[in-house]
């Protein structure tokens, strides 16, 4: 199960780099595959290091989820030690996601004017992310402080949020670009990439979680069969 997780973690670090940072550009008007500046466009945009921030953001979200789910057989750590590692995982994805619906609803309401109120330095993009993963993470301490909550109820709420929040910015980002907007559209593109990432992002460990159910099921058969 370890080599399936690598694999899907590989997999899934590719589809964010190789597919949704160039779609975001395209939806944004960053650039346009026919144009003969893509590639060169697209190697500027990897250059800027607030890209990266969210791609380290989904890929290590992406492992800790996948490797706990895989690994919930081991009884080595503290019962509370895994779900505490998965509440602040969920939290930070879920500060990710309220971050880009926020930004999609305000890039909608306020116009290009809102990256100059709103995203005024790289600085405060992440300080308010982190007060959102701050925020959540209470929310999920208080909500589950009393129950052992497995992994896989946590990546249920993450897909049902990442459709929430692609709720949310698709209609946003057709608002912006019918206004022809110059820069909102970065917003919405943003929101639209993030929300397709997490919801990509909750297949994987729900996936193996399946796989690792029937195959734990298959051994447990086995099992029986054997003291017959």
């Amino acid at each position: 199960m370890r080599k399936w997780g690598i694999i899907v973690s590989l997999l899934y670090a590719l589809i964010v780099v190789g597919l949704l940072v160039p779609g975001l550009a395209v939806l944004s008007g960053y650039s346009t595959p026919s144009s003969p500046s893509f590639l060169s466009d697209m190697k500027s945009l990897f250059a800027l290091w607030m890209v990266w921030v969210p791609i380290g953001i989904l890929v290590c979200g992406q492992v800790v989820l996948l490797f706990l789910s895989v690994d919930t057989s081991q009884k080595r750590l503290k019962p509370r030690a895994p779900i505490l590692v998965s509440y602040t995982v969920t939290a930070m994805l879920f500060a990710l996601l309220t971050f880009a619906a926020l930004s999609s609803l305000g890039a909608a309401v306020y116009s290009d004017k809102f990256i100059d109120r709103f995203w005024p330095t790289e600085t405060y993009v992440i300080v308010a992310w982190a007060i959102l993963w701050l925020l959540w993470g209470i929310v999920f301490l208080l909500f589950f402080r009393n129950s052992n909550v497995p992994t896989t109820r946590l990546v249920s709420w993450l897909l049902k949020g990442s459709v929430l929040e692609l709720l949310i910015a698709v209609p946003c980002h057709v608002i912006v670009r019918r206004r022809s907007d110059c820069s909102a559209p970065v917003a919405t593109s943003f929101g639209i990439a993030t929300g397709v990432a997490v919801m990509l992002l909750s297949f994987g460990p729900s996936v193996l979680l399946l796989y690792k159910k029937r195959l734990d099921a298959y051994a447990a058969r086995k099992t029986d069969q054997g003291n017959l």
